[in-house]
C-alpha cells in the first residue's frame, strides 16, 4: 500500500515539474499524475538500459520520472498536434 501512495507522490511531482518545464499548463492534476508515473517508468527503463542503477534515493528517482515525464509528454503533443484541447 505503502509503494503504491509512493508512486503517487512521485507521480505528482514529476507531473507538476514536467508542467512547468514544458511551455504549456499541462493536462490537468490527474492526468498530469498519470503522466508521471507513466513517465517514472519510462524512464526507469530507459536509464536502466543506459547503465544506470536504480537505487539513487528520492532524488534520483524524481529526477528519472521527470525525465521519462518530459519524453512521454513531448511524444503526446506529437500525436496530438493539430487537435484543439478543450476544457
Amino acid at each position: 500500500m505503502f509503494s503504491f501512495i509512493w508512486w503517487i507522490i512521485v507521480g505528482l511531482i514529476a507531473g507538476w515539474l514536467t508542467g512547468k518545464i514544458m511551455s504549456g499548463g499541462g493536462y490537468g492534476p490527474l492526468m498530469d499524475i498519470i503522466i508521471g508515473i507513466l513517465g517514472a517508468l519510462a524512464g526507469g527503463f530507459i536509464m536502466s538500459h543506459l547503465g544506470f542503477a536504480g537505487s539513487g534515493g528520492l532524488i534520483y528517482t524524481i529526477v528519472v520520472a521527470v525525465i521519462g515525464a518530459v519524453i512521454l509528454t513531448l511524444l503526446l503533443r506529437l500525436v496530438t498536434r493539430g487537435r484543439v484541447r478543450q476544457v
